[in-house]
């Protein structure tokens, strides 16, 4: 058995063992935790799991009614040692870690951190079981307290001193510090934050176990997240709505009649699954319904043709991203989710076709501008790789064929080049199977429904094609479909393509039926191109080997070898601090007797960031430039 068969445990839970321990027994912890894969040996009906370290020495955790261990007493062990034992603290290091929002709601609430789009492969939306709860009063947040301050600058401390870790030193001691901390601003009110510090320390368990979705990139960009947030909540000058909400709040909205644009599904690293299915109110107001609950990959598969919980419909999922819904007594976030209160009503409507309104507006706007709102609204709510916040963005396109591991196509209204990227690369899903497809058709023209990757390059991650309407070239969908094919549903065939072939295509000599004769030579890539690939490198490599590893990139000739060409590209100010960066790193003072007069990771986390806060905005400017 492996520890997949392990419940989740709360943060604080974890902390307090690893606290417990002392110091001799902290320096076999990774060893022990690594050790738990072969030791879990039952698992009864009521959810306990054993974890048998010697015929008389069995860890048993049981988790509680939200699905995890969220108490102390639900994780005994039967040495004579525990709780302050090894094997105690082990088990629970091995098991992953519960989100907030399910300790806090009983597990019906998850927000489903999304692959990744992520550190689980692409990345991905964060959405969340629909509220069961009454709408709760909105109210301006106030200035933050004290308590609030102190919570922060205990977890930038946490942050700082894991990031000077790094991956290679930052094993179950230095985790248990920035959960501890996280639990602390959970207790401060502080939720945004603990996210935050709880995406770092998945991050690490991943690149640690050498998880095969993640990526060093995105850990990266979760310090970033972390360190700025922390930085700005620890000042005291955050402005309100930087603590975030402690739970999701739900307003009145009325009567809300919504129309169906699309589905995906939700498959998290948590273990989650489920399905978003997109809306759109009929002033343009972009709307979501999901239904996210524990399953993984099959739940996130078969709830694309579960019912609707919403006010009694009828409908189902599917039947809802090709229909509609008049909703009464409705309940609204601030970010659009619906809500299912007890007083909601909800009737189905007939569906909107994309080329009729309020749909078609979508598609009408030119992609340089539906960018440039994409790209503010992903600087405001801090989204990197996951770009939920942003929206959806619609184009009508031309493919030109597969280009690496990407689609390339041409925008209809000029000459951008934009590439085409699974919204979700798991292999059982169809999204990477259905642009490979589309791909076989040079010369096709698509409307395409996505979202935009903010972290590459002119890129989309569709969610859904249809037909351009009037053009001959293009889908010959299904009547049922409605003009749309969800691509992490619907699987597109050949009948579904035309059999001509085009008149004239942007490719070289397609094959006779019209399909491609191989892949097409993508255009410049100014994000890739630019040299601040060498910073991004610099930081990941903090993040891998810590303050040890870019002191090492320091000396000799190698911070010649990359801040010479970020100055030659007139990239002057990230050279300067990347030079900061390296010689702080580097900066290591001790007294006569060799002991270190300021042991503080304080001075090297604050040059970091800069680094990193300053890349982060280089990249943006060179994304949005490469939309133009």
């Amino acid at each position: 058995m492996s520890t997949e068969l392990l419940p989740p445990v709360a943060p604080e839970v974890l902390a307090e063992a690893v606290e417990q321990l002392t110091a001799r027994l902290r320096k076999k912890l990774d060893a022990a935790i690594a050790d738990c894969a072969g030791r879990v040996t039952a698992a009864d009906e009521g959810g306990a799991v054993e974890i048998r370290f010697g015929e008389d020495t069995v860890v048993t955790l049981r988790p509680g009614p939200s699905g995890a261990v969220s108490t102390t007493e639900q994780a005994v062990c039967t040495c004579l040692l525990a709780p302050r034992c090894l094997h105690r603290a082990a088990a629970l290091g091995a098991a992953p870690i519960a989100d907030a929002d399910v300790l806090s709601a009983g597990g019906t609430d998850e927000e489903a951190a999304a692959p990744p789009p992520a550190s689980t492969g692409a990345a991905e939306p964060a959405p969340s079981a629909v509220s069961e709860d009454e709408p709760v009063p909105v109210t301006e947040e106030p200035a933050l307290t004290p308590a609030q301050v102190r919570a922060a600058s205990a977890l930038w401390d946490a942050a700082a001193e894991a990031l000077s870790a790094g991956v290679a030193a930052g094993g179950a001691v230095v985790q248990a510090e920035l959960l501890r901390a996280a639990h602390s601003a959970r207790l401060a009110g502080l939720p945004r934050a603990e996210a935050a510090a709880l995406r770092v320390v998945r991050g690490l368990r991943a690149a640690r176990d050498r998880g095969q979705g993640q990526r060093l990139g995105d850990l990266t960009d979760a310090f970033r997240e972390l360190l700025a947030g922390a930085v700005a909540l620890a000042s005291g000058t955050a402005g309100p709505g930087a603590a975030g909400g402690a739970r999701r709040a739900y307003e009145q909205g009325g009567s809300l009649r919504v129309h169906g644009l699309c589905r995906e599904p939700v498959l998290s690293a948590t273990g989650y699954g489920g399905v978003t299915t997109h809306l759109l109110g009929a002033d343009g107001t972009a709307y979501t319904l999901s239904d996210v609950r524990p399953g993984g990959l099959g739940r996130a598969k078969g709830a694309g043709s579960a019912s609707v919980a919403l006010g009694g419909a009828v409908l189902d999922h599917a039947g809802l991203a090709r229909g509609g819904l008049l909703i009464a007594g409705a309940t609204v976030s601030a970010d659009g989710r619906l809500g299912a209160g007890k007083g909601v009503r909800a009737t189905p409507l007939r569906g909107v076709d994309w080329s009729e309104e309020p749909a078609a507006a979508l598609f009408a706007r030119p992609v340089h501008e539906a960018m440039a709102a994409a790209l503010a609204a992903g600087a405001e709510n801090g989204t990197g790789a996951d770009a939920a916040g942003a929206g959806l963005l619609g184009c009508d396109v031309e493919v030109l064929g597969a280009a690496g591991d990407h689609l390339l196509v041409r925008v209809l209204d000029g000459e951008t080049l934009v590439r085409l990227r699974p919204a979700h690369p798991h292999p059982e899903l169809p999204h990477a199977g259905n642009l490979r497809l589309i791909a076989t058709f040079p010369g096709l023209v698509l409307r395409v429904l996505g979202r935009p990757d903010l972290d590459r390059a002119a890129s989309l991650r569709p969610l859904a094609v249809g037909p351009v309407p009037g053009a001959s070239y293009t889908l010959r969908l299904p009547e049922e479909w409605r003009g749309r094919a969800d691509l992490g549903y619907d699987r597109l065939q050949g009948s579904h393509f035309p059999r001509e072939a085009p008149a004239s295509a942007s490719t070289s000599a397609p094959a006779p039926d019209g399909r491609a004769s191989g892949p097409v030579t993508t255009g410049p890539d100014p994000l890739a191109d630019a040299p601040l690939w060498r910073v991004r490198r610099l930081l990941e490599t903090g993040v891998a080997g810590g303050r040890r590893a870019v002191a090492e990139a320091a000396r000799g000739t190698e911070t010649a070898g990359f801040t010479v060409p970020l100055r030659r590209a007139g990239l002057v100010g990230a050279a300067r601090l990347a030079q900061a960066l390296t010689a702080e790193a580097d900066r290591r003072p001790r007294d006569s007797f060799g002991r270190l007069i300021d042991p503080s990771a304080d001075g090297y986390a604050r040059a970091w960031l800069a680094s990193a806060v300053h890349l982060a905005v280089a990249e943006r400017s060179l994304v949005a430039a490469s939309w133009s």
